[in-house]
């Protein structure tokens, strides 16, 4: 018998604690001292520990399968010998008895506190890992503890997380106790335990720190489309309003700017700009560019979505931005590949452009043509086929066809069957005439 003082309030206190609960500690012991045992037996013997919850016994059992001849001692038992252990025993069950070992000590008890304290840290891995997997893509708060070699060391209750440099908003320092908003990235599973990571560059922040300013985000009314950020110095996002008796940009702004302001101060004075989502890539990339004032926009390639954007003299700078942030965020906001030009730069280049531009719109024009023509080459073979399939039907039933239908299964005009009918002496005296089966033959005959 092994005795495991105050066993029940030890697991109770884990289970407070730790989150982890009695069945799971209790499986963790018993499983370690089975380990601990099975030095003592051999690896395929069947063992069991057994834990009294109130009163801390601990004890091992073993399981054999009753028989009348014994092949195999580690898994077998004679029947005699179970009858010595329970008066029911009969060949063909199995029966449990204890084999707790006498000697089972200091050494003993070494190991399977180290196998509990083992399995106890996988337990806790598996309870982090469960609660912070609903939290991937959500904002969560937590404690700045301290900072070492410009990595953050952040308390998030039963877990930690480190806020690496990579991560931080460049203006942006915390003290320790500090609590701060994270947006929680991923999280992975690993032998040291569950590694969070956290970040205040994300985009997700930016998103989801607007849904929780913005009601209307919430509720539907109005959706995020797009962003995209430049962390601690400049964002922009591109939103869209389902109800348009309610702006999209000016919901979103709040009154006297209050609610991006709000944000504003909570991602360390980073300039905000919302902007109205727009499915002409034409406008929605105007928009993008703001506040630069835009001239004209030549699409160059739908298809590999590039384009030029045309802008007055004095707003070429204002369009591209401070080490080219207005236009870089453009191009990320609307996965377009924009070139920007002064008017001055445009007009010396705009021939050529254009030639370009108009030589691919050409080239489109003509394989719209050339795809019209094939369907309505396929349109006409099907109508042959099913003016063929009416000839025919006609054949079986009356001996008789429409000219109309005569026609497309030759593939001419009704008029002209008409008029070549007649000089081999077939005289068709309408367009809804109806023809016997020897007019048609002849007609076959003599128009190949």
């Amino acid at each position: 018998m092994i005795l495991i003082d105050n066993f029940d309030q030890v697991a109770a206190q884990i289970e407070t604690e730790r989150g982890i609960s009695k069945e799971a500690l209790v499986f963790a012991v018993e499983q370690a001292l089975v380990s601990a045992c099975r030095k003592k037996f051999s690896d395929e013997a069947l063992l069991e520990a057994k834990i009294d919850l109130l009163s801390g016994e601990a004890k091992i059992f073993q399981t054999k399968k009753i028989v009348k001849k014994v092949e195999d001692p580690i898994l077998e038992i004679e029947l005699k010998e179970a009858k010595t252990l329970s008066d029911n025993a009969k060949v063909g069950e199995d029966i449990e008895f204890e084999v707790t070992p006498n000697d089972f000590g200091r050494l003993a008890a070494q190991t399977a506190k180290q196998v509990i304290i083992q399995r106890i840290r996988e337990a806790e891995k598996n309870v982090i890992f469960k609660e912070f997997k609903d939290k991937v893509g959500r904002i969560v708060i937590g404690t700045v503890q301290r900072v070492e070699n410009k990595n953050y060391l952040i308390n998030l209750g039963r877990a930690e997380a480190i806020l690496s440099p990579k991560d931080q908003i460049p203006s942006e320092k915390f003290l320790p106790k500090e609590k701060i908003r994270l947006y929680v990235v991923g999280i992975d599973k690993n032998a040291r335990g569950s590694a969070i990571h956290v970040s205040r560059t994300h985009s997700g922040l930016l998103k989801e720190l607007v849904t929780m300013e913005v009601p209307e985000i919430q509720d539907g009314i109005i959706e995020i489309v797009n962003i995209a950020r430049d962390p601690g110095y400049r964002s922009k996002i591109a939103v869209k309003t389902n109800n348009p008796s309610i702006g999209a940009v000016g919901t979103c702004v709040g009154p006297m700017g209050g609610r991006i302001q709000a944000i504003t101060k909570e991602l360390g004075k980073e300039r905000i700009d919302v902007l109205e989502w727009d499915q002409d890539p034409k406008l929605f990339i105007a928009s993008a560019l703001k506040p630069s004032k835009i001239s004209d926009i030549v699409i160059t390639s739908e298809k590999d979505k590039t384009a030029i954007v045309v802008v007055p003299n004095d707003q070429f700078s204002l369009a591209i931005g401070k080490g080219g942030s207005n236009v870089r965020l453009a191009v990320r906001l609307t996965g377009w590949r924009l070139d920007v030009l002064s008017e001055e730069d445009y007009s010396k280049k705009e021939n050529k452009i254009r030639e370009k531009n108009h030589v691919s719109i050409i080239d489109r024009i003509k394989m719209e043509n050339e795809k019209l023509k094939q369907e309505a080459k396929s349109q006409q073979e099907a109508e042959q086929r099913q003016a063929m399939k009416s000839i025919q039907d006609q054949e079986d039933t009356v001996e008789s066809v429409k000219v109309s239908d005569l026609a497309k299964v030759l593939g001419m005009k009704t008029k002209e069957l008409i008029e070549k009918a007649e000089k081999f002496g077939v005289e068709i005296k309408s367009v809804r005439s109806i023809l016997d089966s020897d007019q048609v033959n002849l007609i076959k005959e003599n128009i190949k």
